[in-house]
């Protein structure tokens, strides 16, 4: 399997929600399947079915968060020596073309991507555009919505 990258604070997010899975939602489930045992008959015990689902979500999830994590590539964009280029976990100001709006992109993860937060996934047409690209280049974007023009106003690593 390939890397797979992460900022730091998206491994963190991660290990967190590891860590409250493992020790907070997987003892209140296994509390909630020896209640239900104690009700009888698990034929038709919907408490017991319940939390059984309950489990099997919550050990898909821890699966599938220490997979990601095995497989991690953790990027701290402030140790990179990048030159100004626009890399993985930059955070990147742009001017829009046509409406002279500026907005500001941090590129991450897919895990980690909040468009609410500008965070844009690193696979994300917008970021795959940018990556490369350095300060007052101009950047077309294909985006669903046909093509987008902006500038690039200022590239930071934080």
């Amino acid at each position: 399997m390939s890397k797979v990258p992460l900022t730091r604070r998206g491994a963190e997010m991660l290990q967190a929600e590891l860590s409250r899975l493992k020790t907070e939602e997987r003892p209140r489930i296994i509390q909630a399947i020896a209640e239900a045992r104690e009700h009888g008959d698990l034929k038709e015990n919907a408490e017991y079915h319940a939390a059984r689902e309950q489990q099997g979500f919550v050990e898909g999830r821890i699966q599938e968060i220490e997979g990601k994590l095995a497989n991690a590539q953790v990027i701290d964009p402030a140790t990179v020596q990048a030159g100004g280029r626009v890399i993985f976990g930059a955070t990147v100001a742009l001017l829009d073309a046509d409406s002279e709006e500026e907005v500001t992109y941090q590129i991450v993860g897919e895990d980690e991507a909040d468009i609410k937060q500008n965070m844009v996934s690193v696979n994300s047409p917008i970021a795959r555009a940018l990556i490369g690209k350095e300060e007052g280049d101009e950047v077309v974007v294909q985006a669903p919505s046909g093509e987008r023009y902006y500038e690039i106003v200022e590239v930071r690593y934080e």
